[in-house]
């Protein structure tokens, strides 16, 4: 999910599984997830770090975010 140039790539089905980890596991807003949603797509900035850059996650969060990505079993069961 994280190339080796540092960007993130996922399905349809594990970026709503991402999203329900921010919403239910850090307990994000939605409007808190829309609004640095709304600035990757301008930005083209990996949501993670929009996150943190706008102040809605601490880096506790951001590296539970990490951790999460680089998870392996957060994709395989997502993708059959």
């Amino acid at each position: 999910m994280i190339t080796p140039q540092g960007k993130i790539t996922m399905s349809h089905t594990t970026y709503k599984q991402f999203l329900r980890f921010l919403h239910e596991e850090l307990y994000l807003s939605a409007d808190s997830i829309a609004v640095a949603q709304r600035s990757m797509e301008q930005t083209q900035g990996p949501l993670p770090m929009l996150l943190w850059q706008y102040g809605l996650i601490n880096l506790y969060q951001l590296d539970k975010i990490y951790d999460w990505l680089d998870c392996p079993s957060n994709t395989s069961n997502q993708e059959h």
